[in-house]
């Protein structure tokens, strides 16, 4: 099946960055979109960035674009979120997601296909 883990989450102040990275293991990912979403409770999973399979497009959600950054390095099967200029609203659980697609797809959860276990961030005011 594969699997995806994220690391790099904690607790941050407002106005400091973050960077979050995510390792696939047992498949090769290279070849698929990939994806961040977010997720608070009681709340529906939230596309966060995209990222297509060879790194040349993104797409980011209106709340983080201009402050995240999603990168792809397709040699070591990783993909990365680096969040700067954070807001409290921006806590959530973090997670990784890869489709079986080049193309980074819609912004719904549903559009993926393999997701990881989620990494926390939690940003005070």
């Amino acid at each position: 099946q594969g699997q995806l883990a994220e690391s790099g989450g904690g607790l941050v102040q407002a106005g400091g960055s973050l960077r979050l990275s995510c390792a696939a293991f047992e498949r090769d990912f290279s070849m698929r979109a990939k994806a961040w979403f977010r997720q608070v409770p009681g709340n529906e999973r939230e596309f966060v960035a995209g990222i297509n399979w060879n790194g040349g497009m993104t797409q980011y959600s209106d709340s983080v674009k201009g402050r995240f950054t999603i990168s792809r390095d397709n040699a070591r099967n990783t993909v990365a979120l680096q969040m700067n200029s954070l807001k409290p609203e921006d806590t959530a659980a973090y997670y990784c997601a890869a489709r079986d697609a080049y193309t980074i797809g819609t912004m719904s959860f549903q559009s993926y296909n393999y997701w990881g276990q989620g990494t926390q961030v939690t940003v005070s005011s």
